[in-house]
């Protein structure tokens, strides 16, 4: 691509944008350059649904390819772009449709939840999808006792520690930026900023959980910030959520753990995004047999018709 100034990147953006009739959509993790020019952030499955109501003809999806491919699934007819079609979930690829098939062979009388942050083709072996946010919730009303838990060992503990009438088989899938936080950073951050409340995600290991004043989603987490009367956080969570929250709650102090960088959600870049409507290129494509499978859980979570 001609070395295009950033401006002008984000002027051609603008105008491809009605052109295509897209919509560009980007995750919290992303970049704040890619998150300023998209016309939705949020969490993944929130932003799968935006795409699936939205009028656009086109969902250029900033993010990991389990999100794009969510947007595919819950509305086929739509053209899906991912950027950057490398950009893969390492937890994702913890968990492979073959597998679990090989689980409900040794658990015949469990069902699957799985986390949203899988492939379509895992999706599409499962029983319901859930987000970090209903996960409880969602285990809590499936009539089985035994429930296969994927990927994320980490939440899926959080889960059983909230809905102790079931029993969880736990995938060994884990988020590696949430694994990479430990107790001692929060403690260590803790004895520079004793007032700092504590939130985390329930992708983080249960011992850090254990000692959050709060636990939640991102959407949870940028909400709780700025509806709290406290002044100071430290956030155990990827760190490109300090650009939304700021944005939220600009006269507060949030504190990172400088080292929850999430590589892969940086992949997309203003240029990435660009070079997808311009050549109408990295369209997400799933066969019938997925799309069709797949969108069962995902739509008994939604409630999307």
């Amino acid at each position: 691509m001609l070395n295009i100034p950033m401006v002008s990147v984000k002027e051609r953006i603008s105008v491809l944008k009605k052109e295509r009739n897209a919509i560009i959509l980007a995750h919290n993790y992303c970049l704040p350059e890619v998150q300023d020019i998209a016309d939705h952030v949020g969490d993944s499955l929130g932003l799968s649904i935006i795409a699936a109501k939205s009028d656009a003809d086109v969902i250029v999806f900033c993010g990991v390819t389990f999100m794009a491919e969510s947007a595919k699934i819950l509305d086929p007819k739509k053209k899906v772009l991912m950027p950057e079609p490398f950009a893969t979930c390492p937890m994702a690829s913890m968990c492979s449709a073959d597998q679990i098939r090989d689980a409900r062979k040794c658990f015949k009388d469990a069902c699957v939840v799985g986390y949203v942050n899988t492939s379509a083709a895992a999706k599409a072996e499962m029983d319901v999808c859930c987000t970090s946010s209903n996960a409880s919730e969602i285990v809590a009303s499936v009539k089985e006792k035994e429930v296969i838990f994927v990927p994320d060992v980490n939440l899926g503990t959080y889960v059983a520690s909230k809905v102790p009438s079931k029993n969880l088989i736990l995938w060994n899938g884990y988020c590696p930026v949430h694994q990479s936080i430990t107790v001692q950073n929060i403690l260590d951050m803790k004895t520079i900023h004793p007032d700092a409340l504590v939130i985390a995600h329930p992708e983080c290991r249960m011992d850090v959980l254990k000692i959050a004043d709060m636990v939640g989603s991102t959407e949870k987490m940028v909400e709780f910030v700025k509806t709290s009367d406290a002044k100071e956080f430290i956030i155990a969570t990827e760190v490109g959520m300090e650009h939304r929250m700021r944005k939220g709650s600009s006269y507060k102090e949030l504190r990172f753990i400088s080292h929850a960088l999430c590589s892969v959600m940086k992949m997309t870049t203003l240029r990435s995004v660009l070079n997808a409507l311009e050549k109408m290129e990295h369209e997400v494509v799933l066969s019938d047999d997925i799309l069709e499978r797949a969108s069962g859980p995902l739509k008994r979570m939604t409630g999307l018709k």
